[in-house]
């Protein structure tokens, strides 16, 4: 059977806000809500190319590290998205899914997550936003959890119990901002994942230039070993 060119997932690793900020003068808190305003039209590109998920990393457990202010607004984003944004995507259609670290999360920002996956459980296209997120993290928590229920492990039963179950493996990771490496995203998910590394920040990220990847990915034989 030939394998479908369409990806069923595309992972994101959004970077570039603050570089694109500070080449424009602007603040890195700046630089935040455009990407933002960016992956609100990223998720009609995906959608649109007849992908059906979309997982984001917007703020790794390694972002804690970042200064207060910074990170406050970050959250105040989030929070920001469940009043502003969450309309629009309800009515596309977007089912709104977050994974990670949710108790270090303040009860505001945890509110606001759950209010947003509620509201849009119906969705037919998922959207899949790694907040407080760490591959290492997940892999550990998976661990303990079958630990605790004693369950046998195997492939299967260890990614039932991430916490991205029910997410397919992303087909297709792309990575914006010039560095090339995964920096703790889906460490477990990426085994057979296809990589694709742009100079481009991410508020400037298009859909042309998602268009390109697109065509490159279905160029590609994935051999996954064999």
């Amino acid at each position: 059977m030939t394998e479908s060119k369409t990806p069923a997932c595309i992972g994101i690793i959004l970077d570039g806000n603050r570089r694109w900020a500070k080449g424009r003068d602007l603040s890195a808190l700046q630089g935040h809500t455009e990407g933002l305003n960016n992956l609100e039209r990223a998720v009609g590109w995906v959608r649109d190319a007849g992908v059906g998920h979309l997982v984001v990393y917007a703020f790794s457990t390694e972002n804690w590290n970042r200064s207060q202010d910074e990170v406050s607004h970050l959250m105040g984003l989030i929070i920001q998205e469940a009043h502003e944004q969450l309309q629009r995507l309800i009515e596309q259609q977007v089912r709104v899914r977050f994974i990670g670290q949710r108790e270090r999360l303040s009860a505001e920002v945890r509110t606001a997550v759950e209010q947003m996956e509620e509201q849009s459980k119906n969705g037919n296209f998922t959207l899949w936003v790694c907040l407080s997120y760490g591959g290492r993290a997940e892999i550990v928590e998976a661990a303990r959890a079958m630990q605790k229920n004693g369950m046998e492990i195997t492939e299967d039963s260890f990614a039932q119990n991430l916490w991205s179950a029910g997410m397919p493996d992303p087909d297709i990771i792309i990575r914006t901002g010039a560095a090339q490496r995964l920096s703790n995203f889906l460490l477990w998910q990426a085994a057979y994942s296809e990589l694709f590394f742009t100079d481009t920040l991410w508020p400037d990220f298009s859909q042309e230039e998602l268009g390109r990847i697109l065509t490159e990915y279905g160029a590609r034989e994935r051999r996954r070993g064999k």
